[in-house]
């Protein structure tokens, strides 16, 4: 029943008190790994995917395989078709799409756009809220795969929420629904909440490629079998502590061992990409270490000294 929550006088309350929101035609403008999923998510949750949109093989591949029978159309018949269109596209292609959609006179009164980029809130979409549509920002906090085995991945993994305060509740209706669990998320919070994120998990994955990288580099046959258990172990017990996970910390920046810290980056100078990310990243653990007082001052001076050396050298190009 979507006219309950495409009207243009939204009875929230009547939305928030049902165990579903309604029954939806959805739309999925932007059959990427996200959209393919979510329209999957929300298929399964008893809503109707209409329509979808791919261009690339991959994307058409995931309409076959994730939403079988939903036929591919282009971004303003997907749009015309549903009553809620999940807008998955590239966070840098978002605003554009949206605004060109308003200026065909796709969307309409009492839609529902949803998109699920972290990065953005509703702001990204201005052009569809001045249309009267009802716009939701909603971002599950994982990786996905674009492949059925995301649907179990989903379920409790925490999905932040952006809304104007009238329409909140269907946002978190709509991520209950998808298997997430919500948490609220403002607008202008959103920079820094993607930031956290990218800065946990895409650079761990950096720094385990370069790690790997190095090992095979002098002669370890399998990497990952050796840096698993302790990358594991690290990342468990950083997450099990935070925020307060500085007593997680080891290594010998924590110890406050100077010339250790010396040798390494001495070791890293042929490869100078580790080597910066090292000496960034060992100056930030230094700092961590100085005020949970796992080093006195003086050993924090020591392995600043040692670093900055190091970083100094390399930007007069000393270093290879």
């Amino acid at each position: 029943m979507p006219g309950d929550i495409r009207s243009d006088a939204v009875n929230v309350e009547d939305v928030n008190a049902r165990p579903k929101p309604g029954r939806l035609r959805v739309g999925v403008v932007g059959a990427g790994r996200v959209g393919a999923v979510l329209g999957a998510a929300l298929r399964q949750a008893g809503h109707t995917v209409v329509a979808a949109s791919g261009v690339s093989e991959e994307s058409v591949s995931r309409i076959d395989t994730l939403l079988p029978g939903v036929p591919n159309l282009d971004p303003e018949a997907v749009v015309h078709a549903a009553d809620l269109v999940l807008v998955t596209v590239p966070d840098d292609s978002l605003e554009d799409l949206v605004t060109g959609l308003a200026a065909v006179d796709a969307w309409r009164p009492g839609q529902i756009a949803v998109h699920a980029c972290g990065r953005y809130g509703t702001e990204v979409l201005a052009a569809a809220a001045a249309k009267g549509v009802l716009t939701l920002a909603i971002h599950p906090a994982m990786t996905f795969t674009g492949t059925s085995l995301d649907h179990t991945r989903l379920v409790n993994a925490t999905f932040a929420v952006s809304a104007p305060a009238g329409v909140l509740p269907i946002a978190l209706a709509l991520a209950v629904e998808m298997g997430g669990e919500p948490i609220v998320i403002a607008d202008e919070d959103r920079p820094a909440y993607h930031a956290a994120i990218c800065h946990a998990a895409n650079h761990v994955v950096t720094a385990v490629t370069q790690s790997s990288a190095l090992l095979a580099r002098i002669g370890v046959e399998e990497p990952g079998k050796l840096l698993g258990p302790v990358v594991h172990a690290s990342v468990e017990g950083a997450v099990s502590e935070a925020p307060g996970a500085v007593t997680m910390l080891t290594g010998p920046v924590v110890r406050g061992d100077a010339r250790t810290v010396a040798a390494h980056v001495e070791a890293l100078s042929s490869e100078p990409d580790i080597m910066h990310a090292y000496i960034a990243m060992a100056r930030a653990t230094a700092d961590l270490a100085l005020a949970g007082g796992r080093v006195g001052p003086a050993q924090y001076a020591d392995l600043i000294a040692a670093l900055g050396s190091a970083g100094a050298a390399t930007e007069e190009g000393d270093l290879p």
